[in-house]
This record gives C-alpha cells, sequence and structure tokens, in this order.
C-alpha cells in the first residue's frame, strides 16, 4: 500500500511552534487511533511551517476526516 503526506499549514511569527504544538496531538491522535507506522515533522519557516505527517494509505479517509489537512500527496507506490 502507498504511503501518503498529509500537510497542514501555518502563519505568523509563531508558526513553527504552532506546527510543533500540533505534531504533538497528531501524534497523540496515531496512537489513539491504532496508526502504528507514522511520522510526523515540521518544516519550520519564518511567516509559514508546515506540520506534516506520512502514515500508510489505509488511514486517508480517517485522518482527512478527523485531522482535515490542507493537502495531501503519495510519496511512496507498491512495489
Amino acid at each position: 500500500m502507498s504511503t501518503i503526506r498529509f500537510h497542514w499549514d501555518f502563519f505568523g511569527p509563531d508558526s513553527a511552534r504552532t506546527a510543533e504544538h500540533f505534531c504533538e496531538h497528531m501524534n497523540e491522535f496515531c496512537v489513539a487511533e491504532g496508526i502504528s507506522t507514522y511520522r510526523s515533522f515540521v518544516t519550520p519557516g519564518r511567516m509559514r511551517s508546515v506540520a506534516s505527517l506520512e502514515c500508510d494509505e489505509a488511514h486517508l479517509v480517517l485522518v482527512r476526516d478527523r485531522l482535515r489537512p490542507k493537502r495531501a500527496e503519495r510519496i511512496a507506490a507498491p512495489q
């Protein structure tokens, strides 16, 4: 199954801290929902930071409907 990367954008001078905090909540969400293989990270910027979550495509609907990402992309196809 493919891996999906979800993105959430945060703006302003505190965007990096806000994105880091959001990642903490994403980690809690993944544990609570039984998403065992995932990776969350922040791409910081001066006025715009992006929080990202990578997980198996099987969790696409769950993450999309519950966490409402701004965008997503498929990053790995089945071999």
